[in-house]
C-alpha cells in the first residue's frame, strides 16, 4: 500500500507536496463522511436505530471517542453550503476553516437593509463569503475565526458598528442554544472538563468561585488547582442542602460500591455509580462520613437480597439495580444509572412484580423506545439474569440478543 511504501527515495520537494497531498485527500474523505453523516440524519437512521443524537450514533457505528463524534456531527452540518463545501475539495481550505466560515455567514444579521437605508444584503453575504475564503488560504482556522467576527469591518464598514450590536444579540442568543458542560472519559485517573458559557453564565461562575480562590502565601496550589477545588467544595455544600430534586428515585448524593472482604474485616476498592473506580484509601476516606448499606451478592454476581415489592424501584431496589446493570443497558448506551428508569420487562399494569428478575435499567431515551410497539425491540433477561435485547428484523435480519458492552463488569 502506498501508506506503507518506503519514503527515503523522495526528495525534500517530493516529500513536501506528497504531504500536501495526503492532506488534500484527508479533507476529501471527511466531507464525504459529512455528506454520508447528514443523508443517515435526514433518512432518520439514527433514531431509527434507537439514538437520541447523531454523535451517538457515529460513537456506537464506528466506534468513535465523544468529541470525534462531535466533530463529526458539525461537519455535517457546515459543509451543506455547496459553495463552502467545494473550497474544501478544491484544497483552498480544511473542515475547520470550513466550519468558521459557515459560521460567519450565519452571524451576518438578516435585517441588515433596516439598519442604514437600502443595503443589497444577498450582495454583503456573497462579498463576506468571498473574503472568508480568500483568507483561508493565509489564516489557520482560530486565526480566520477572530477575523470572521469583525467581518464586516472589512467589506462594509458603513454598517459595521450598527450591526455590531444586531450580532451582539444574536450571539447572545446562540451562546445560550450552545451552551453546555463535558466530563471526558477518565485517562490516567483524571477526567477532563470542558464547557461554553455565555458571558453572563461566566461571570456567575466567576463570582462563586472567586471567595474560594483568595491568594494565601501558605497555599502552594496553582491557580487551575484553585478553581478546581473550588468548584468541587461548592458541589458539596449543594449536596449538603435538601434543595436539589431528587435524583433516580433518592436524594442526590454519591454512591461508591465497595467489596468488603469478611475476613479480614476491611473495605476493598470501590467503584462509583458511573462505573469508575477508586483505591481504597479513598474509599476508606469516603466512608468516614457515608451511609453504608449491604447488599449481598451471589458467586456470579447476581443480587440475592435487596429491596421490597412496590410499583416504583426505590430504595434498596433502586441501589441493587445501579449495582446490577451500571447504567442503561441498551447496546451502545453510556447513561449513568442516576439518569435511567426501572423498566418494568412484564408491566406492572399487567401484574408484572417489582423485583431484580422483573427489571432493567433505561435512561428515557431507550424507555421510550422500548415501549414504542412500532420500533420492534424486545427486552428480556439472559441465563444469568443480566438484560438483553432482541432488535427487529430491519436492524439484525437474524434477531441475535445484544448486550451492553459498555457497563459489563471486568
Amino acid at each position: 500500500m502506498l501508506a506503507a511504501a518506503p519514503l527515503w527515495q523522495l526528495t525534500d520537494a517530493d516529500l513536501t507536496d506528497a504531504l500536501h497531498s495526503a492532506r488534500r485527500a484527508e479533507q476529501a474523505i471527511l466531507v464525504l463522511q459529512a455528506r454520508l453523516v447528514h443523508e443517515a440524519v435526514n433518512r432518520g437512521i439514527p433514531v431509527a436505530q434507537g439514538h437520541r443524537s447523531t454523535a451517538g450514533w457515529l460513537r456506537s457505528l464506528l466506534l468513535l471517542d465523544p468529541q470525534p463524534a462531535r466533530d463529526l456531527t458539525a461537519q455535517a452540518t457546515a459543509l451543506q453550503h455547496p459553495n463552502i463545501r467545494q473550497v474544501v475539495l478544491n484544497g483552498h481550505a480544511d473542515v475547520r476553516q470550513a466550519a468558521v466560515i459557515a459560521t460567519t455567514l450565519d452571524t451576518i444579521p438578516d435585517d441588515l437593509a433596516t439598519l442604514d437605508g437600502p443595503i443589497d444584503s444577498a450582495q454583503i453575504m456573497q462579498d463576506a463569503e468571498t473574503a472568508m475564503i480568500d483568507l483561508a488560504g493565509q489564516l489557520p482556522a482560530y486565526q480566520l475565526r477572530r477575523v470572521g467576527e469583525r467581518i464586516l469591518d472589512h467589506i462594509a464598514p458603513e454598517l459595521a458598528d450598527r450591526a455590531d450590536q444586531t450580532a451582539l444579540a444574536r450571539q447572545e442568543a446562540r451562546a445560550r442554544k450552545r451552551r453546555g458542560l463535558t466530563l471526558s472519559m477518565p485517562l490516567n485517573g483524571t477526567v477532563r472538563i470542558s464547557g461554553t458559557l455565555g458571558i453572563e453564565d461566566a461571570a456567575i461562575v466567576h463570582a462563586a468561585l472567586h471567595p474560594l480562590c483568595q491568594p494565601d502565601p501558605k497555599d502552594t496550589r496553582t491557580p487551575p488547582q484553585q478553581r478546581v477545588d473550588a468548584l468541587i467544595d461548592i458541589c458539596r455544600l449543594a449536596l449538603r442542602t435538601t434543595e436539589l430534586p431528587v435524583d433516580g428515585g433518592e436524594p442526590p448524593q454519591l454512591s461508591v460500591t465497595v467489596a468488603y472482604d469478611p475476613l479480614t474485616q476491611t473495605l476493598g476498592g470501590g467503584t462509583t455509580d458511573s462505573g469508575q473506580r477508586l483505591s481504597a484509601e479513598t474509599t476508606r476516606r469516603l466512608a468516614c462520613d457515608a451511609r453504608i448499606l449491604p447488599v449481598i451478592l451471589g458467586g456470579q454476581g447476581q443480587i440475592l437480597n435487596a429491596g421490597r415489592r412496590r410499583r416504583n424501584a426505590t430504595g434498596a431496589i433502586r441501589r441493587a439495580l445501579h449495582i446490577r446493570d451500571r447504567g442503561c443497558t441498551f447496546p451502545g448506551c453510556d447513561r449513568p444509572p442516576r439518569w435511567t428508569d426501572g423498566h418494568h420487562l412484564w408491566h406492572w399494569a399487567d401484574g408484572g412484580p417489582t423485583n431484580l428478575d422483573n427489571l432493567a435499567l433505561l435512561c428515557r431515551q431507550h424507555h421510550q423506545l422500548i415501549h414504542d410497539a412500532t420500533a420492534g425491540w424486545h427486552i428480556q433477561l439472559g441465563p444469568d439474569q443480566r438484560p438483553e435485547f432482541i432488535p427487529p428484523p430491519h436492524i439484525d435480519p437474524t434477531r441475535q440478543p445484544q448486550r451492553n458492552l459498555y457497563h459489563q463488569r471486568q
